[in-house]
């Protein structure tokens, strides 16, 4: 295996960044800045940064601002975002946004979390109750969703407490799962037919060290991979045997998220946060909130799957 290289690309300052995904028709990392209320895009060939701020009058009454938690590819063109209780069709030129639907009418204090597009073009995403301090709420108030290409909206079950990371198999019979609190990564049997999922159990528990599970990706070789929420690490997994196959750290503790971009996607990019930390946290850890590049992993990912809709 060629030696692992860690670098942070970019010194963003996100207070929680959050749902990496490669464009690869532009060579650049979109990622949001959940409760900075921004999408992100990252030009890997110019180094250059766009940033949209979210607010607009279809997304909240009196164009108040709500945290923006994922984005992803939409097959028409621009991106599809969850911003609040909404899932929205996001205009990237225009910076405009329009609302496709929206969930948890009953549960004002809600928001959105991680999102991702499936291989048939549905866009999943679930639901907690907002933060009073970083992983900190009131429990069991989430829900998992996705919507479909025709934008109805099916939820799949509720009792969440931080709807999180989601991918699915290679071969699309699996839908794995992270509902943060459980310390656990699931599996679920999956349709790719109906967008149908059964069967729920778990594939891994967290070790104590490796702390929260946050977001998460699947490589070319099927394994997961887990970016640890104070942990400071992403792990890979296999969900098959159950076991750590290798464990990556990173120069910051508030490790969210990761994707596979760049070149055949041999790249890890990898989100985290700086909310919660304090002062001398921040000075030990400068990096924080920064966006940061992983190479020599000696694997390569898949290109991230566009909503139909």
């Amino acid at each position: 295996m060629s030696s692992i290289k860690i670098e942070c690309i970019l010194p963003e300052n996100c207070r929680c960044g959050e749902s990496p995904v490669w464009v690869e028709a532009s060579n650049s990392l979109l990622f949001v800045d959940i409760p900075a209320k921004k999408i992100c895009q990252w030009d890997s060939l110019t180094k250059q940064v766009q940033r949209v701020t979210v607010a607009t009058k279809l997304v909240l009454p009196f164009n108040c601002y709500a945290p923006v938690s994922s984005v992803a590819l939409r097959q028409s063109g621009g991106y599809v975002a969850t911003i609040g209780t909404k899932f929205c069709a996001l205009n990237w030129e225009e910076q405009s946004v329009i609302v496709l639907a929206t969930v948890d009418n009953d549960k004002k204090n809600n928001r959105f979390n991680d999102g991702k597009v499936d291989p048939a073009g549905r866009y999943f995403a679930g639901t907690m109750a907002e933060e009073t301090a970083p992983a900190v709420l009131e429990r069991h108030q989430g829900a998992l969703y996705s919507l479909f290409p025709d934008h109805h909206v099916k939820k799949y079950f509720d009792q969440v407490d931080i709807s999180n990371g989601l991918d699915w198999s290679l071969d699309h019979k699996t839908f794995y799962y992270i509902d943060s609190l459980s310390y656990s990564v699931d599996a679920f049997d999956y349709d790719l037919q109906t967008g149908q999922i059964s069967n729920r159990r778990s594939v891994y528990k967290l070790e104590k060290e490796e702390q929260i599970p946050d977001g998460m990706c699947i490589d070319a070789e099927g394994k997961l991979w887990v970016a640890c929420y104070n942990g400071g690490r992403v792990i890979r997994l296999d969900p098959v045997t159950g076991k750590r196959l290798q464990t990556v750290k990173l120069p910051v503790d508030k490790t969210t998220s990761c994707c596979f971009g760049g070149k055949d996607y041999s790249e890890m990019y990898v989100t985290c946060a700086r909310d919660g930390m304090d002062p001398e946290g921040l000075l030990r850890q400068p990096e924080a909130g920064g966006i940061f590049k992983i190479t020599g992993l000696g694997v390569k990912g898949i290109a991230p799957y566009s909503y139909a809709g």
